[in-house]
Protein backbone atom coordinates (compact mmCIF):
# COMPACT_ATOMS: atom_id res chain seq x y z
CA UNK A 1 0.00 0.00 0.00
CA UNK A 2 2.87 2.34 0.82
CA UNK A 3 4.37 1.73 -2.63
CA UNK A 4 1.08 2.96 -4.14
CA UNK A 5 0.81 6.16 -2.02
CA UNK A 6 4.26 7.54 -2.78
CA UNK A 7 3.75 7.84 -6.56
CA UNK A 8 0.27 9.36 -5.97
CA UNK A 9 1.76 11.98 -3.61
CA UNK A 10 4.37 12.91 -6.20
CA UNK A 11 1.68 13.11 -8.84
CA UNK A 12 -0.41 15.39 -6.64
CA UNK A 13 2.60 17.64 -6.05
CA UNK A 14 3.13 17.72 -9.80
CA UNK A 15 -0.50 18.64 -10.41
CA UNK A 16 -0.46 21.36 -7.77
CA UNK A 17 2.81 22.79 -9.11
CA UNK A 18 1.49 22.78 -12.64
CA UNK A 19 -1.74 24.46 -11.58
CA UNK A 20 0.14 27.21 -9.74
CA UNK A 21 2.40 27.77 -12.75
CA UNK A 22 -0.58 27.97 -15.13
CA UNK A 23 -2.36 30.37 -12.78
CA UNK A 24 0.64 32.70 -12.54
CA UNK A 25 1.11 32.61 -16.30
CA UNK A 26 -2.57 33.35 -16.83
CA UNK A 27 -2.51 36.28 -14.42
CA UNK A 28 0.67 37.67 -15.93
CA UNK A 29 -0.70 37.24 -19.45
CA UNK A 30 -4.02 38.86 -18.57
CA UNK A 31 -2.10 41.71 -16.95
CA UNK A 32 -0.15 42.22 -20.15
CA UNK A 33 -3.35 42.14 -22.20
CA UNK A 34 -4.99 44.65 -19.91
CA UNK A 35 -1.86 46.79 -20.08
CA UNK A 36 -2.02 46.66 -23.87
CA UNK A 37 -5.68 47.51 -24.08
CA UNK A 38 -6.08 50.05 -21.35
CA UNK A 39 -2.61 51.27 -20.45
CA UNK A 40 -2.83 49.73 -16.96
CA UNK A 41 -0.07 47.84 -15.16
CA UNK A 42 -0.51 44.46 -13.52
CA UNK A 43 0.81 45.81 -10.21
CA UNK A 44 -1.87 48.51 -10.28
CA UNK A 45 -4.33 45.79 -9.23
CA UNK A 46 -2.11 44.31 -6.52
CA UNK A 47 -0.73 47.64 -5.21
CA UNK A 48 -3.42 50.36 -5.50
CA UNK A 49 -2.00 53.76 -6.51
CA UNK A 50 -2.92 56.80 -8.57
CA UNK A 51 -1.71 55.44 -11.91
CA UNK A 52 -5.19 54.43 -13.05
CA UNK A 53 -6.66 57.79 -12.08
CA UNK A 54 -3.87 59.69 -13.85
CA UNK A 55 -4.23 57.63 -17.02
CA UNK A 56 -7.99 58.02 -17.03
CA UNK A 57 -7.67 61.77 -16.47
CA UNK A 58 -5.23 62.12 -19.38
CA UNK A 59 -7.54 60.14 -21.65
CA UNK A 60 -10.49 62.34 -20.68
CA UNK A 61 -8.51 65.55 -21.29
CA UNK A 62 -7.37 64.34 -24.69
CA UNK A 63 -10.90 63.30 -25.59
CA UNK A 64 -12.21 66.71 -24.53
CA UNK A 65 -9.74 68.51 -26.80
CA UNK A 66 -10.54 66.24 -29.73
CA UNK A 67 -14.29 66.69 -29.22
CA UNK A 68 -14.03 70.48 -28.96
CA UNK A 69 -11.83 70.77 -32.05
CA UNK A 70 -14.13 68.56 -34.11
CA UNK A 71 -17.12 70.65 -33.02
CA UNK A 72 -15.69 74.12 -33.61
CA UNK A 73 -13.33 73.70 -36.56
CA UNK A 74 -16.10 73.99 -39.23
CA UNK A 75 -16.68 77.54 -37.94
CA UNK A 76 -13.01 78.63 -38.01
CA UNK A 77 -11.84 80.14 -41.30
CA UNK A 78 -8.61 81.34 -42.86
CA UNK A 79 -8.45 84.96 -44.03
CA UNK A 80 -6.64 85.40 -47.34
CA UNK A 81 -5.55 88.58 -49.13
CA UNK A 82 -4.77 89.31 -52.76
CA UNK A 83 -3.10 92.56 -53.77
CA UNK A 84 -2.77 93.82 -57.35
CA UNK A 85 0.32 92.49 -59.11
CA UNK A 86 3.12 95.02 -59.57
CA UNK A 87 6.66 94.88 -60.84
CA UNK A 88 9.40 95.88 -58.38
CA UNK A 89 12.93 96.79 -59.42
CA UNK A 90 15.77 95.72 -57.17
CA UNK A 91 19.52 96.19 -57.44
CA UNK A 92 21.76 93.20 -56.82
CA UNK A 93 25.54 93.65 -56.53
CA UNK A 94 25.94 90.37 -58.41
CA UNK A 95 23.30 90.66 -61.10
CA UNK A 96 22.70 94.38 -61.41
CA UNK A 97 19.17 95.72 -61.74
CA UNK A 98 16.59 92.98 -61.47
CA UNK A 99 12.82 92.90 -61.31
CA UNK A 100 10.29 90.71 -59.61
CA UNK A 101 6.50 90.51 -59.44
CA UNK A 102 4.88 91.22 -56.09
CA UNK A 103 1.24 90.45 -55.37
CA UNK A 104 -1.25 89.06 -57.82
CA UNK A 105 -1.77 85.80 -55.95
CA UNK A 106 -3.70 85.02 -52.76
CA UNK A 107 -1.85 84.72 -49.49
CA UNK A 108 -3.12 83.46 -46.13
CA UNK A 109 -2.61 86.18 -43.52
CA UNK A 110 -4.91 85.49 -40.59
CA UNK A 111 -7.81 83.68 -39.02
CA UNK A 112 -11.46 84.38 -38.28
CA UNK A 113 -14.52 82.63 -36.93
CA UNK A 114 -18.22 82.68 -37.75
CA UNK A 115 -20.49 84.43 -35.22
CA UNK A 116 -23.71 84.62 -37.25
CA UNK A 117 -25.00 83.90 -40.72
CA UNK A 118 -22.65 85.64 -43.11
CA UNK A 119 -20.64 87.35 -40.34
CA UNK A 120 -17.01 86.53 -39.53
CA UNK A 121 -15.02 88.13 -36.70
CA UNK A 122 -11.28 88.76 -37.08
CA UNK A 123 -8.72 91.41 -36.07
CA UNK A 124 -8.74 94.85 -37.63
CA UNK A 125 -5.02 94.64 -38.35
CA UNK A 126 -5.56 91.44 -40.36
CA UNK A 127 -7.65 93.34 -42.93
CA UNK A 128 -5.98 96.75 -42.68
CA UNK A 129 -4.60 96.88 -46.24
CA UNK A 130 -6.69 99.06 -48.52
CA UNK A 131 -6.99 98.40 -52.24
CA UNK A 132 -6.78 94.64 -51.71
CA UNK A 133 -9.37 91.92 -52.04
CA UNK A 134 -10.03 89.44 -49.25
CA UNK A 135 -11.64 86.04 -49.00
CA UNK A 136 -12.19 83.46 -46.29
CA UNK A 137 -11.50 79.75 -46.66
CA UNK A 138 -13.32 77.18 -44.57
CA UNK A 139 -12.07 73.85 -43.24
CA UNK A 140 -13.06 72.03 -46.44
CA UNK A 141 -11.16 74.51 -48.62
CA UNK A 142 -14.26 76.30 -49.90
CA UNK A 143 -13.61 79.98 -50.64
CA UNK A 144 -15.96 82.89 -49.99
CA UNK A 145 -15.19 86.44 -51.18
CA UNK A 146 -15.42 89.12 -48.49
CA UNK A 147 -18.19 91.44 -49.65
CA UNK A 148 -17.77 94.10 -46.98
CA UNK A 149 -15.27 94.90 -44.20
CA UNK A 150 -16.46 96.67 -41.07
CA UNK A 151 -13.54 97.86 -38.94
CA UNK A 152 -13.98 98.83 -35.31
CA UNK A 153 -11.87 101.97 -34.73
CA UNK A 154 -12.09 101.52 -30.97
CA UNK A 155 -10.62 98.04 -30.83
CA UNK A 156 -8.62 95.66 -32.96
CA UNK A 157 -11.80 94.02 -34.24
CA UNK A 158 -13.29 93.69 -37.70
CA UNK A 159 -16.43 92.02 -39.01
CA UNK A 160 -16.32 90.47 -42.47
CA UNK A 161 -19.53 89.95 -44.40
CA UNK A 162 -19.68 86.92 -46.70
CA UNK A 163 -22.41 85.14 -48.61
CA UNK A 164 -22.31 81.81 -46.81
CA UNK A 165 -24.30 79.92 -44.20
CA UNK A 166 -21.51 78.45 -42.10
CA UNK A 167 -22.19 77.25 -38.53
CA UNK A 168 -21.63 79.91 -35.87
CA UNK A 169 -19.59 79.38 -32.74
CA UNK A 170 -21.11 79.75 -29.29
CA UNK A 171 -19.80 82.81 -27.49
CA UNK A 172 -18.97 82.33 -23.82
CA UNK A 173 -18.55 84.71 -20.89
CA UNK A 174 -15.15 86.29 -20.26
CA UNK A 175 -16.17 88.03 -17.04
CA UNK A 176 -15.60 85.02 -14.79
CA UNK A 177 -12.38 83.58 -16.19
CA UNK A 178 -9.77 82.17 -13.83
CA UNK A 179 -6.00 82.00 -14.10
CA UNK A 180 -5.07 78.38 -14.82
CA UNK A 181 -8.23 77.69 -16.80
CA UNK A 182 -7.70 75.35 -19.76
CA UNK A 183 -7.96 76.92 -23.24
CA UNK A 184 -7.61 75.91 -26.89
CA UNK A 185 -6.45 78.14 -29.76
CA UNK A 186 -7.17 77.40 -33.42
CA UNK A 187 -5.77 79.30 -36.38
CA UNK A 188 -3.65 79.47 -39.51
CA UNK A 189 -0.23 79.54 -37.89
CA UNK A 190 2.43 81.55 -39.76
CA UNK A 191 -0.06 82.13 -42.56
CA UNK A 192 0.75 78.65 -43.80
CA UNK A 193 -0.55 75.91 -41.52
CA UNK A 194 -4.33 76.02 -41.52
CA UNK A 195 -6.41 74.60 -38.67
CA UNK A 196 -3.44 74.51 -36.29
CA UNK A 197 -4.53 73.57 -32.76
CA UNK A 198 -2.62 74.52 -29.62
CA UNK A 199 -3.57 74.15 -25.98
CA UNK A 200 -2.60 75.86 -22.75
CA UNK A 201 -4.03 77.78 -19.85
CA UNK A 202 -4.99 81.33 -19.03
CA UNK A 203 -1.76 82.65 -17.57
CA UNK A 204 -2.93 86.16 -16.72
CA UNK A 205 -5.92 88.47 -16.72
CA UNK A 206 -6.39 92.21 -16.95
CA UNK A 207 -3.27 92.78 -19.02
CA UNK A 208 -2.73 95.91 -21.10
CA UNK A 209 -0.90 95.96 -24.42
CA UNK A 210 -0.19 98.82 -26.81
CA UNK A 211 0.09 98.78 -30.58
CA UNK A 212 -0.15 101.28 -33.40
CA UNK A 213 1.54 104.49 -34.47
CA UNK A 214 3.07 106.94 -31.96
CA UNK A 215 0.06 109.21 -32.39
CA UNK A 216 -2.46 106.43 -31.93
CA UNK A 217 -0.73 104.51 -29.17
CA UNK A 218 -3.58 104.98 -26.77
CA UNK A 219 -6.18 104.35 -29.45
CA UNK A 220 -4.60 100.99 -30.20
CA UNK A 221 -4.08 100.24 -26.53
CA UNK A 222 -6.02 97.14 -25.56
CA UNK A 223 -6.87 96.89 -21.88
CA UNK A 224 -8.04 93.92 -19.83
CA UNK A 225 -6.83 91.43 -22.41
CA UNK A 226 -6.42 87.74 -21.66
CA UNK A 227 -2.90 86.34 -21.43
CA UNK A 228 -2.37 82.71 -22.39
CA UNK A 229 0.52 80.30 -22.86
CA UNK A 230 -1.26 78.48 -25.67
CA UNK A 231 1.05 78.95 -28.66
CA UNK A 232 -0.15 81.87 -30.79
CA UNK A 233 1.86 82.69 -33.91
CA UNK A 234 1.55 85.22 -36.73
CA UNK A 235 -1.45 84.06 -38.71
CA UNK A 236 -3.37 83.08 -35.55
CA UNK A 237 -4.57 86.68 -35.25
CA UNK A 238 -8.36 86.85 -35.33
CA UNK A 239 -8.81 83.22 -34.37
CA UNK A 240 -10.86 82.02 -31.40
CA UNK A 241 -9.58 81.23 -27.93
CA UNK A 242 -11.89 78.49 -26.70
CA UNK A 243 -12.69 76.97 -23.31
CA UNK A 244 -13.19 73.28 -22.60
CA UNK A 245 -16.93 73.63 -23.27
CA UNK A 246 -16.28 74.73 -26.85
CA UNK A 247 -17.25 78.37 -26.21
CA UNK A 248 -15.26 81.33 -27.51
CA UNK A 249 -13.86 83.38 -24.63
CA UNK A 250 -11.46 85.56 -26.60
CA UNK A 251 -10.11 86.66 -29.97
CA UNK A 252 -6.39 85.99 -30.39
CA UNK A 253 -4.71 89.29 -31.15
CA UNK A 254 -0.98 89.47 -30.35
CA UNK A 255 2.13 87.84 -28.95
CA UNK A 256 4.95 89.18 -26.83
CA UNK A 257 7.82 89.44 -29.30
CA UNK A 258 10.65 88.97 -26.80
CA UNK A 259 9.18 86.03 -24.92
CA UNK A 260 8.01 82.49 -25.45
CA UNK A 261 4.40 81.36 -25.14
CA UNK A 262 3.00 84.71 -24.06
CA UNK A 263 -0.01 85.50 -26.20
CA UNK A 264 -2.99 87.78 -25.77
CA UNK A 265 -6.67 87.68 -26.66
CA UNK A 266 -9.43 90.29 -26.65
CA UNK A 267 -12.15 89.26 -24.13
CA UNK A 268 -15.23 87.98 -25.93
CA UNK A 269 -17.58 90.12 -23.82
CA UNK A 270 -16.09 93.22 -25.45
CA UNK A 271 -16.53 91.64 -28.86
CA UNK A 272 -20.15 90.76 -28.08
CA UNK A 273 -20.84 94.33 -27.02
CA UNK A 274 -19.45 95.73 -30.26
CA UNK A 275 -21.16 93.00 -32.29
CA UNK A 276 -24.54 93.88 -30.77
CA UNK A 277 -23.94 97.53 -31.61
CA UNK A 278 -23.03 96.61 -35.18
CA UNK A 279 -26.13 94.47 -35.66
CA UNK A 280 -28.31 97.29 -34.33
CA UNK A 281 -26.84 100.22 -36.27
CA UNK A 282 -25.04 98.47 -39.12
CA UNK A 283 -21.78 100.20 -38.23
CA UNK A 284 -19.25 100.78 -35.48
CA UNK A 285 -19.39 104.10 -33.71
CA UNK A 286 -16.02 105.89 -33.89
CA UNK A 287 -13.94 106.28 -30.77
CA UNK A 288 -13.08 109.66 -29.28
CA UNK A 289 -9.59 110.79 -30.26
CA UNK A 290 -7.37 113.37 -28.57
CA UNK A 291 -4.30 112.95 -30.76
CA UNK A 292 -1.30 112.78 -28.46
CA UNK A 293 1.52 110.34 -27.87
CA UNK A 294 2.43 110.40 -24.19
CA UNK A 295 4.31 108.78 -21.35
CA UNK A 296 3.01 108.63 -17.80
CA UNK A 297 5.15 110.29 -15.13
CA UNK A 298 5.51 108.20 -12.00
CA UNK A 299 5.39 109.68 -8.52
CA UNK A 300 9.12 109.12 -8.07
CA UNK A 301 9.97 110.79 -11.40
CA UNK A 302 7.69 113.69 -10.55
CA UNK A 303 9.46 114.27 -7.23
CA UNK A 304 12.92 114.01 -8.76
CA UNK A 305 12.11 116.50 -11.53
CA UNK A 306 9.91 118.80 -9.46
CA UNK A 307 6.92 118.38 -11.77
CA UNK A 308 3.40 117.04 -11.16
CA UNK A 309 2.32 113.53 -12.02
CA UNK A 310 0.50 113.20 -15.30
CA UNK A 311 0.84 112.31 -18.98
CA UNK A 312 3.96 113.84 -20.53
CA UNK A 313 3.11 114.72 -24.14
CA UNK A 314 5.77 113.35 -26.48
CA UNK A 315 4.12 114.30 -29.81
CA UNK A 316 0.89 115.78 -31.07
CA UNK A 317 -0.79 114.56 -34.25
CA UNK A 318 -1.30 117.22 -36.89
CA UNK A 319 -4.87 118.55 -37.22
CA UNK A 320 -5.95 116.54 -34.18
CA UNK A 321 -8.21 117.80 -31.41
CA UNK A 322 -5.17 118.31 -29.19
CA UNK A 323 -3.35 120.35 -31.85
CA UNK A 324 -6.36 122.54 -32.52
CA UNK A 325 -6.76 123.22 -28.78
CA UNK A 326 -3.12 124.25 -28.41
CA UNK A 327 -1.66 121.24 -26.60
CA UNK A 328 2.03 120.92 -27.47
CA UNK A 329 4.89 118.49 -27.00
CA UNK A 330 6.43 118.93 -23.57
CA UNK A 331 3.13 119.65 -21.85
CA UNK A 332 2.07 117.50 -18.91
CA UNK A 333 -1.64 116.64 -18.83
CA UNK A 334 -2.53 116.52 -15.14
CA UNK A 335 -6.33 116.42 -15.40
CA UNK A 336 -8.76 115.30 -18.08
CA UNK A 337 -12.42 116.19 -17.59
CA UNK A 338 -11.81 116.56 -13.85
CA UNK A 339 -10.01 113.23 -13.53
CA UNK A 340 -6.46 113.36 -12.18
CA UNK A 341 -4.02 111.56 -14.46
CA UNK A 342 -1.39 109.32 -12.85
CA UNK A 343 -0.17 105.73 -12.96
CA UNK A 344 -3.39 104.41 -11.46
CA UNK A 345 -5.65 106.54 -13.67
CA UNK A 346 -4.44 106.44 -17.25
CA UNK A 347 -5.31 109.06 -19.86
CA UNK A 348 -6.39 106.40 -22.34
CA UNK A 349 -9.11 105.17 -19.99
CA UNK A 350 -10.38 108.71 -19.54
CA UNK A 351 -10.57 109.33 -23.29
CA UNK A 352 -12.25 105.97 -23.93
CA UNK A 353 -15.08 106.96 -21.60
CA UNK A 354 -15.91 109.97 -23.80
CA UNK A 355 -17.74 110.27 -27.10
CA UNK A 356 -16.90 112.02 -30.33
CA UNK A 357 -17.90 115.67 -30.11
CA UNK A 358 -17.66 115.89 -26.32
CA UNK A 359 -16.07 119.10 -25.06
CA UNK A 360 -13.78 118.45 -22.11
CA UNK A 361 -11.55 120.55 -19.91
CA UNK A 362 -7.90 119.53 -19.95
CA UNK A 363 -5.50 120.85 -17.33
CA UNK A 364 -1.88 121.02 -18.44
CA UNK A 365 1.37 121.94 -16.71
CA UNK A 366 3.58 124.14 -18.88
CA UNK A 367 6.55 126.33 -17.96
CA UNK A 368 5.89 125.87 -14.26
CA UNK A 369 2.24 126.91 -14.48
CA UNK A 370 -1.10 125.08 -14.63
CA UNK A 371 -3.42 126.04 -17.48
CA UNK A 372 -6.91 124.78 -18.28
CA UNK A 373 -8.02 124.56 -21.90
CA UNK A 374 -11.13 123.22 -23.59
CA UNK A 375 -10.85 120.44 -26.18
CA UNK A 376 -13.54 119.10 -28.50
CA UNK A 377 -12.79 115.44 -29.11
CA UNK A 378 -12.74 114.24 -32.70
CA UNK A 379 -13.27 110.80 -34.21
CA UNK A 380 -10.35 108.41 -34.19
CA UNK A 381 -8.79 107.76 -37.61
CA UNK A 382 -8.93 104.27 -39.11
Amino acid sequence: MSNFKLPLTNFRRYLIGSAVTIFLLAVATSGAVVDRLFGLKFLDYLIPNQTQEVNQRIVKEESAVVDVVEAVSPSVVTVSIETPARRILEFSPFGGLQSRIEGGSPQDIGTGFVVDVGLVVTNKHVVSTTGASYKVVDKEGREYPVEQINRDPANDIAILQINADLPALELGDSSNLKVGQFVIAIGTALGEFRETVTTGVISGLGRGITAGSPFEGYVERLDDVIQTDAAINPGNSGGPLINSAGQVIGVNVAVAGEAENIGFAIPINLVQQRLTEFKTTGKFEPRAFLGVSYQLISQQSALLNNVPQGAYVVEVAADSAAAKAGIAAGDIITKFSGLEIHEGSDLSDAITAKKVGDEVEVEIFRDGKNTTIKVTLAASPE
